[in-house]
């Protein structure tokens, strides 16, 4: 039996193998968020005063008044247990991308042997999991253990429904015994207070009277490959590192870009249908699906959703697509860059802020030059990305986004605004202190009778823009998939807050002198774009006259490596602008750069580690197999009389020793501990054994394509990308 045995079975397996029935109810309404308990289930299991008192909390952000918890603990248990959950958890996030929970049983052992069921308003607000093994930048000792979860009312519990059970799930913050936050709720919540904070007051200086709380929205377009489970399970890097460390690239990749919303295959849809079953069930408005760019590489986009909610789902809606994929025998990964040579994933962050009685406040309307309440938000936005764009870049920086940002996939690791062609002219008339028009939509006839005129915007889109309008929102487009959109949501927010407080006070002086509030917002405007319109853009983000002209004459940072971009955390006046706002206290700002710097250097090493066992145990006895049977072909050959000399034998030795020797320079630079300060065990990483790693790889991806096919130990990328 040929080495690669077990390849040549998974291929013949995953080409005979048949999708699973797809399922789904004929009715989207029939399932849709049953098991989530929301207002509407509250309201039918809960006394009236008790439902109105939990509903104002919810949706006005009134105090939780503790003396309902009893009541709603109890309904909450029933409806649970009616659902044939046995378990209820307390759903934490801490400062890891991941989702935490313990679990704990309803039972109760009474005196007399028997049990009850039993949940109380006490341990639905607050628990206390073992807090001693989550990171916290130093807050406290290891072998300090006490953590605290606390219930976050304004984000429903629900049930997660799995094979082996039901299970009631309570989403709650995470908090240390001293009260710092160590987890990324607690900073997203307030961050929301503190933005909706400066936008009232801005509004009422506007002259609105009426002014409801104003929340941040989030809808996160979630993208990611799926591969057979059987390919899988033979690469110990998709196992261990979430992505390839080998692999060459295949003849064809995404050049024809064929995959990119082409028919989605059978398989995949059924897996997508199954998914979407579960996420309406949990209340997740799934929206849209389809292929993406690269071959193997699926979307799916839900609705806008309150920031704080659409963060908590965005972290099921990551479990549900991972565990599904189980179900269907794939391997759902969500790494930035599985693969490389081809595109890999983002997690595009549409962002925007509102409220029930202003609406969409970055929603420019028909006469965005006449809507001074979106140019005062807007003109803050900007504000915001041109102080705090290092600050952004540090939020979406990872190991794995590393590998994105930059490419030509992908925005670059400048941060700059971008806002179409319609306001880039406002503002550009704003600069000069008035402002009389701007381009109005169009109509575009195709000149086809039975087609429709179709609407033609007022102003382009822009793919290489890592912030840009698309309408009535901003996208963050640099997010990394695999991400928590919590970090970015939490600086968004903070910038805002803090972008809204200037320019309120900028107001308020100018109208304390008199000037009429018209002209005092184009004052005000014309300041901010006089001292931060150097972060607009609208042309190519990728080119290298952007890169140069953004350093050179704007001023922007680039931060091309995590290493380069979390010291930002550390800098005084990102320390100032969490402090001011409340979002985070220095310790709690201090613990984050720790935690996120131990994550990368840690991500690193691991990567590292598995370049040098896998060449050594697959690749390199691989090469010397093929090798000794080269050579037993020539000395046959020799025998019979035929001369013959093999270069592909020369080739093969060459590589496979140049590999051997950049391997042990990668073992003993992974031997080197000694270093002063966290950042310059985060530059080595980046400066010394990722490029030590590519370079193993470069030798490896050599060989792939020299070793005789039946002797290659891995799944190849032609097989993975293409073999559903």
């Amino acid at each position: 039996m040929t080495s690669n045995s077990a390849r040549v079975q998974a291929v013949f397996q995953i080409a005979n193998r048949e999708p699973l029935p797809a399922t789904g109810p004929e009715r989207l309404e029939e399932i849709w968020a049953e098991n989530v308990f929301n207002l509407s289930k509250m309201q039918a299991s809960l006394p009236k005063s008790v439902f109105r008192s939990i509903k104002n909390t919810i949706v006005t952000g009134d105090p939780l008044d503790p003396s309902i918890a009893d009541a709603v603990a109890t309904a909450m248990r029933d409806w649970a247990m009616a659902k044939g959950a046995l378990y209820y958890a307390h759903v934490f996030y801490p400062m890891t991308n991941l989702t935490a929970e313990k679990h704990d049983g309803f039972i109760s052992v009474q005196g007399d042997g028997n049990v009850i069921s039993e949940f109380s308003g006490k341990v639905l607000v607050q628990g206390e999991p073992d807090g001693s093994s989550f990171p916290n930048g130093g807050i406290r000792d290891t072998f300090e253990a006490r953590g605290y979860t606390g219930w976050d009312v304004t984000s429903p519990a629900y049930i997660m429904e799995t094979d082996n059970g039901s299970t009631l799930c309570i989403p709650t913050v995470f908090v240390s015994w001293t009260g710092e936050a160590l987890d990324k709720k607690v900073p997203l919540l307030r961050s929301i207070v503190a933005m909706d904070k400066s936008a009232r007051k801005v509004l009422k200086l506007l002259g609105h009277t009426n002014v409801a709380p104003v929340n941040s929205s989030c809808g996160a377009e979630q993208e990611y490959f799926l591969v057979d489970a059987n390919f899988a399970s033979q690469r110990p890097d998709l196992l261990l590192a979430g992505r390839t460390l080998f692999g060459k690239p295949p003849a064809k990749g995404q050049e024809f870009d064929d995959h990119y919303f082409g028919a989605i295959p059978e398989r995949v849809q059924v897996y997508m249908q199954d998914v979407e079953c579960i996420l309406y069930k949990l209340g997740i408005p799934a929206k849209t699906r389809h292929n993406e760019v690269a071959p193997g590489q699926f979307e799916i986009a839900p609705f806008f959703e309150a920031a704080n909610v659409a963060s908590d789902h965005q972290q099921l809606l990551m479990t549900v697509l991972k565990h599904t994929a189980k179900k269907h025998g794939f391997v759902c990964l969500l790494h930035e860059k599985p693969f490389a040579g081809i595109n890999g994933s983002g997690k595009h962050v549409n962002w925007s802020v509102g409220n029930a009685t202003q609406g969409n406040l970055l929603d420019p309307g028909d006469s965005p030059h006449e809507n001074a309440q979106f140019l005062v938000f807007c003109g803050a936005v900007i504000r915001g990305v041109h102080k705090y764009g290092p600050l952004m870049r540090a939020a979406i920086a990872t190991a794995s986004n590393d590998h994105r940002l930059g490419a030509n996939e992908a925005p670059p690791a400048i941060m700059s605004v971008y806002l179409g062609t319609q306001l880039e002219e406002v503002f550009e008339q704003i600069k000069t202190g008035t402002v009389t028009e701007s381009t109005q939509k169009g109509v575009m006839d195709l000149g086809v009778a039975v087609l429709p005129n179709l609407t033609k915007d007022a102003g382009d889109r822009n793919r290489t823009s890592p912030f840009a309008f698309t309408g009535n929102r901003f996208e963050f487009r640099a997010v990394g998939s695999s991400q928590s959109v919590s970090g970015p949501l939490i600086v968004l927010n903070t910038m805002l807050a803090d972008s809204l407080d200037w320019i309120g006070n900028r107001l308020e002086s100018e109208l304390a002198q008199g000037v009429e509030l018209s002209t005092a917002i184009i004052t005000v405007l014309k300041e901010v774009m006089l001292s931060h319109g150097a972060v607009v853009f609208g042309g190519n983000g990728y080119s290298e006259e952007w890169h140069k002209m953004a350093v050179e004459e704007r001023g922007l940072s680039n931060l091309p490596t995590t290493a380069d971009s979390l010291p930002v955390l550390k800098e005084e006046y990102i320390e100032d602008l969490f402090e001011k706002t409340g979002v985070l206290t220095p310790v709690e700002l201090e613990s984050r750069f720790e935690v996120y710097a131990e994550q990368y250097i840690l991500s690193i090493e691991v990567e590292a580690k598995l370049v040098v066992t896998m060449a050594k145990t697959l690749i390199y006895p691989a090469a010397l197999e093929y090798l000794s049977k080269l050579s037993t072909t020539m000395a046959n050959l020799a025998g019979l009389g035929i001369a013959m000399e093999s270069e592909v034998a020369k080739t093969v030795s060459e590589l496979a020793s140049s590999m051997m020797t950049t391997i042990n320079q990668l073992s003993a630079a992974l031997e080197k501990h000694d270093f002063a300060t966290t950042e310059d065990k985060m530059h080595y990483c980046a400066n010394t054994l990722r490029p030590l790693m590519d370079e193993v790889r470069s030798y490896a991806d050599a060989l792939e394509g020299e070793v005789a096919d039946s002797l290659w130990p891995l799944p190849t990328y032609q097989e993975m990308l293409f073999v559903k």
